[in-house]
């Protein structure tokens, strides 16, 4: 049986329809084109009604009546002047064409002939590492279209590489430290030098996100932070790496920046900090900052191995119990917070074995703070005595439970030189200045997700708290008020936040001497003894020569004044002929 044929209209159906929506389209193309100038005028006479409409209502309602006579007022002369309707005509249309034109600028397909140049060199570069002579379809090959490998990027306003997303074979070695840097040092290298690069790598996806991180803030000063005890604030890092913010004053503004908080007691677990960084990095900053807010609810030893002077205004402050930059006074004060920190322990052994609260002085937090301590290593050295950093075994293992915390800072060329206790304890690091990435990759254990530059401003470095992640920091402003180099307002702030001054520098109480009103001062005539200066001494007594004449009565005791207290006179005593026998 013959098959017969299927009709015309459902064998070329669908050509047929395709062919149809392609002479609509067409249509309405050319239609467009040519009601383009009646559309045009029409969205401008809309937007011109709404404008009026919108001024209308915003007009108070006792000056409507005024807007309204003005208005006829304006058409009346246009209709009065010769051929002023057709010329108001004219300039309504003229205000409608100009009002109802398409604003959105038109957007560029692609980046410029000098952006294309870059992206091109930096594909070549990538050329060698991406690419493999067993690839059947290469995405990476000298001659090839970076725009395959390239799929999203974006430039400055300097015609910089701003972000730009790398797409790389599957057969790359992602998961190796060492491929990382070479790319990323690279790219880096490829995309402009003096700029910090933050490197996401999704192996998943086999993609590379490349951004350019901003500069961190500078002007913060030292101020009182919103935190509670136990937190210490070490700087401010970037948006995106903590979920937390604080808010700061700058003047007159107000403005929430996210902070690098470090904290500290018995439920820690980074419970010392060590901090490591070139001259002039901002290292002594760093520990004035940490001083201010651990003198709000504890107590500070201080050593100063530079001696420098960078914390003399400490000396003397209400929970400041030592500035000490002498080696007998380093070895001292460290042997007494290692005698504190077993005290400590043991009173709250006891306490706890008894089934009591820990006792009030054992909850008080002491704060160990050392500058440079390897500068007395030498000096100990040569003078017979123990290494003070050897000291600090006890503070550093026990302190947690005790409440003492350690923080030492020193050069980075110095690491070698610090003591085994404190590179084993001091799980919380910072690095200041400008390092390379294997010094930063000792010091905090991880290599950092940035690209580490030259040029860095003081106080600014990298910081992780134990295993955590490595973020950016940039320590807040606090620099030695009596330095005469600093401006003003960076010293006011500093002094701002000092305690008060109620102890002499030495440690000495000076008694308040109280004078009653009025009552005249009593000086001792001839015959009567000498005042006595010290309470408790015994009285000189004179040896008479000759007969023994009555003993006179004593007169009244001098009340102590602002004056001086006068020398007690010498006694003479002479011995009589039968005593020398």
């Amino acid at each position: 049986m013959a098959r017969r044929p299927l009709p015309r209209i459902l064998s070329n159906g669908s050509a047929q329809l395709a062919r149809s929506r392609e002479l609509a389209r067409t249509a309405a193309d050319s239609a467009t084109d040519v009601l383009h100038p009646l559309i045009t005028i029409t969205r401008g006479l809309r937007r011109l009604a709404s404008a009026g409409r919108r001024r209308w209502t915003e007009t108070p309602k006792e000056r409507r009546g005024a807007l309204l006579f003005l208005v006829a007022s304006v058409v009346l002369v246009v209709a009065l002047v010769p051929y002023g309707p057709l010329l108001a005509a004219i300039t309504l249309m003229a205000a409608a064409a100009w009002q109802g034109r398409d604003r959105t600028a038109a957007a560029s397909d692609g980046p410029d002939e000098s952006q294309s140049q870059r992206l091109k060199s930096l594909y070549e570069a990538l050329v060698p590492y991406f690419s493999a002579a067993e690839d059947p379809e290469p995405l990476y090959s000298h001659g090839g279209a970076w725009d395959k490998a390239f799929p999203t990027y974006a430039f400055d306003g300097g015609g910089r590489i701003s972000q730009l997303v790398v797409r790389y074979p599957a057969y790359f070695t992602d998961g190796e430290a060492e491929a990382r840097a070479r790319i990323e040092h690279l790219l880096a290298a490829k995309s402009g030098r003096g700029r910090e690069y933050h490197f996401t790598w999704d192996e998943e996806g086999n993609q590379l996100t490349v951004g350019v991180l901003l500069p961190l803030p500078v002007d913060i000063t030292a101020q009182r932070f919103v935190t509670t005890p136990g937190e210490t604030v070490l700087g401010f890092t970037d948006p995106t790496r903590v979920q937390r913010t604080l808010p700061l004053t700058h003047g007159e503004r107000r403005r929430d920046v996210p902070p690098v908080v470090w904290r500290t007691g018995l439920r820690s677990t980074e419970p010392h900090l060590l901090a490591l960084g070139q001259p002039g990095s901002g290292t002594s900053t760093l520990l004035r900052s940490i001083a201010l807010q651990a003198l709000q609810h504890g107590d500070v030893v201080i050593i100063d191995g530079g001696g420098t002077g960078e914390y003399a205004c400490l000396t003397g402050r209400d929970g400041v119990l030592a500035v000490e930059a002498g080696l007998a006074g380093v070895t001292a004060s460290l042997e007494w917070a290692a005698t504190e920190t077993e005290r400590r322990l043991i009173a709250a052994n006891r306490a706890h074995q008894a089934g009591h609260p820990p006792p009030d002085d054992t909850k008080r937090p002491l704060w160990i703070l050392l500058d440079r301590p390897t500068a007395f290593t030498d000096l100990a050295a040569a003078d017979g005595r123990k290494d003070p950093q050897s000291l600090l075994q006890v503070p550093l293992r026990h302190g947690r439970p005790a409440n003492v915390t350690v923080v030492v800072a020193d050069q980075l060329d110095s690491m070698d030189a610090l003591s085994d206790p404190v590179r084993q304890h001091t799980r919380a690091r910072v690095v200041l200045g400008p390092a390379t990435a294997d010094q930063l990759e000792s010091v905090l254990g991880a290599p950092p997700h940035t690209t580490p530059i030259d040029q860095l401003p003081p106080g600014r470095g990298y910081a992780r708290l134990g295993t955590g992640p490595v973020h950016r920091l940039q320590v807040p402003a606090t620099p030695n008020p009596y330095d005469d180099a600093t401006p003003d307002a960076l010293c006011q702030a500093v002094l701002d936040l000092l305690p008060p001054r109620t102890t002499p520098a030495d440690g000495e109480t000076i008694p308040e001497q109280d004078q009653s009103a009025g009552e005249p001062e009593q000086v001792p005539t001839a015959g009567e003894p000498e005042p006595v200066a010290t309470a408790g001494e015994p009285e000189p007594v004179p040896v008479a020569v000759g007969p023994v004449a009555p003993e006179a009565e004593p007169g009244p005791v001098p009340v102590l004044g602002q004056d001086p207290l006068p020398r007690p006179a010498p006694v003479l005593t002479k011995t009589s002929e039968a005593d020398r026998s």
